[in-house]
């Protein structure tokens, strides 16, 4: 498999129109090549005039842990060029930033998820990119995760830096194909083109959407080390917004849930009773940690693990989102004053954080409804699913 990037670096004809353009790029930690090295100096390398780079959420070289945590713009001291934070004083670029180029290179590795935060800078950058009249290339790369698709799509009004557009939690698209879909949803007026990968088989075991054992995995963000929390993140990303631990403060950060007053077997089995069926195709574990940081720092915890990695994983028969609302549903039912939703400023909003991260409070309030079954929250999901499944085959480049 070639990424965009492969591809930019082997071949001169496709980098042929940045000849004589000032060439910014925006890019994070797993930005890098077969052999690891950095697309910033793989491409400075290669002889383009490069002007400026911008860093998203955790910075250019990846420099911060958690969440919220904001990173400065800084000069690099190897190629001499302003790196421009967008996530620090701001999240959109100014104008100023703009002035530094003609041709932004967007290579971001992408979760698969809408809460990722690179969903919403990519839309930020080509939005901004309309208005300057400069042009964007996205350097393709694959979904880890793949083609199912997963979760309620985003109501109207709950747009956030976690909620770009209307998009279901699991999308299923890669970010140039999201590219596309953004140019088209938000009628952009933007010179864009999305350097496309070769070889990509996102229906390939055993990765299924990851090349694996083919391309080292590099975290994106601090706290995305595998492919198996991959996997997990569309569900276990809920855990932001509630006071369980999501693992944070641990070796196994999104693949593991729980708190110290919680007892974990009662919650798998009252799981498993209430819906068997969604807890097809991964293995749940109970499991003790402790988190060196974060939510119940220092307190050992009663938790479950979410493993994929393992024999038992089914591609298209796993849904990380219905296992991680089952998980707070069970939860709710054994502690029905257990205080779940967390409260505070989620990604700068003030509403609920659980209904920020889902794009509407409807998750939450199936959780908190005493009389709600699996089935209604089926009800609601399933069509929004396959409206999306429809929407994106228009979008879909591989």
């Amino acid at each position: 498999m070639k990424s965009g990037l492969d591809r930019l670096l082997a071949d001169p004809a496709l980098r042929a129109p940045l000849q004589g353009k000032r060439v910014a790029l925006l890019a994070h930690p797993a930005s890098v090549t077969p052999d690891l090295t950095h697309a910033l100096d793989a491409l400075a390398a290669c002889g383009l005039n490069l002007t400026a780079a911008f860093g998203p959420q955790h910075g250019l070289r990846g420099d911060k842990q958690d969440n919220m945590v904001e990173s400065p713009d800084f000069a690099d001291p190897l190629h001499h060029i302003p790196v421009f934070s967008l996530y620090g004083q701001v999240r959109r670029p100014t104008d100023a930033m703009m002035a530094h180029f003609d041709v932004l290179l967007v290579d971001l590795q992408d979760l698969g998820c809408r809460i990722y935060t690179f969903v919403t800078t990519l839309r930020y950058v080509l939005e901004a990119a309309a208005a300057h009249k400069k042009s964007v290339w996205v350097l393709d790369r694959p979904n880890p995760v793949g083609r199912p698709t997963e979760g309620l799509t985003l109501r109207a009004g709950w747009e956030s830096f976690v909620g770009a557009g209307p998009l279901p939690m699991r999308h299923g698209l890669t970010l140039g194909e999201l590219a596309t879909w953004f140019v088209k949803m938000a009628k952009l007026d933007v010179d864009y083109r999305v350097i496309a990968m070769e070889g990509w088989k996102p229906d390939e075991a055993p990765g299924f959407g990851w090349p694996l054992g083919a391309r080292a995995w590099v975290n994106p963000s601090p706290n995305a080390p595998n492919l198996w929390m991959a996997r997990a993140y569309a569900g276990s990303v809920m855990l932001e917004g509630t006071t369980l631990s999501e693992g944070r403060g641990t070796t196994r950060p999104l693949e593991v849930f729980g708190a110290p007053d919680i007892a974990a077997r009662a919650v798998l089995d009252e799981m498993a009773r209430l819906a068997p069926q969604w807890l097809a195709g991964c293995r749940l574990r109970e499991c003790w940690f402790e988190p060196t940081f974060h939510k119940h720092a220092g307190t050992l915890c009663q938790g479950v693990q979410i493993h994929t990695e393992g024999p038992a994983y089914d591609h298209g028969a796993f849904r990380p989102w219905r296992v991680m609302a089952l998980a707070f549903k069970a939860i709710r039912r054994l502690y029905p004053d257990y205080s779940l939703w967390r409260d505070f400023a989620y990604e700068y909003e003030t509403k609920l954080a659980i209904d920020v991260i889902n794009g509407s409070p409807l998750l939450r309030q199936w959780v908190d409804d005493a009389a709600a079954a699996p089935g209604d929250l089926e009800a609601l999901a399933a069509p929004d699913e396959a409206a999306w499944r429809e929407e994106r085959k228009a979008y879909l480049h591989y």
